[in-house]
């Protein structure tokens, strides 16, 4: 005799054995196929990895991107320069103001456009009247000229009443 193969309700295969113990007595067992341990245990990996390395690409994408940044000026003391990373990693900078020469307004060649930035002048120590470097500031947030202004003038006021 041909064995008839079944299917369950979802059209997945099932196999039905018949067991005869007497001539009044038969057992029947329905059994599917059930999905083994290992398979189970290489779709876990594969889940697994893959949200390991979903997490590792957010994470190296957002530990260098700014939250924000912070310019503190103190008339008496210097300049604070502070950037919060996505990550929670803060950096900062502190110029004295012996150091600090003057905070301007400058422009750039940026891709094919000028861009304005806040940047302090940095005065050399042996000669006062030379500039030995420049530090920008909001270098990620990259402000437009209009919000610039705003910061230089409130920066100059406290530059004027500490000289």
């Amino acid at each position: 005799m041909a064995e008839e193969e079944f299917t369950d309700i979802n059209g997945y295969s099932i196999s039905l054995d018949c067991q005869t113990r007497s001539a009044f007595c038969r057992e029947f067992t329905v059994t599917s196929p059930k999905l083994s341990l290992r398979k189970v245990m290489v779709y876990t990996c594969f889940v697994w990895l893959f949200a390991y390395a979903v997490f590792f690409f957010t994470e190296v994408r957002t530990s260098d991107t700014v939250d924000h940044e912070t310019l503190l000026i103190i008339g008496s003391l210097g300049v604070q320069l502070s950037s919060s990373y996505v990550s929670g990693r803060e950096s900062t900078i502190f110029i004295e103001m012996n150091k600090l020469k003057d905070i301007v307004i400058n422009e750039a060649v940026y891709m094919h456009g000028i861009i304005y930035y806040l940047c302090i002048l940095i005065k050399d120590p042996a000669d006062p009247e030379t500039v030995t470097s420049v530090v920008p500031l909001f270098q990620s947030s990259k402000p437009r000229l209009n919000c610039l202004v705003q910061v230089y003038r409130s920066c100059q006021e406290i530059l004027a009443q500490s000289r």
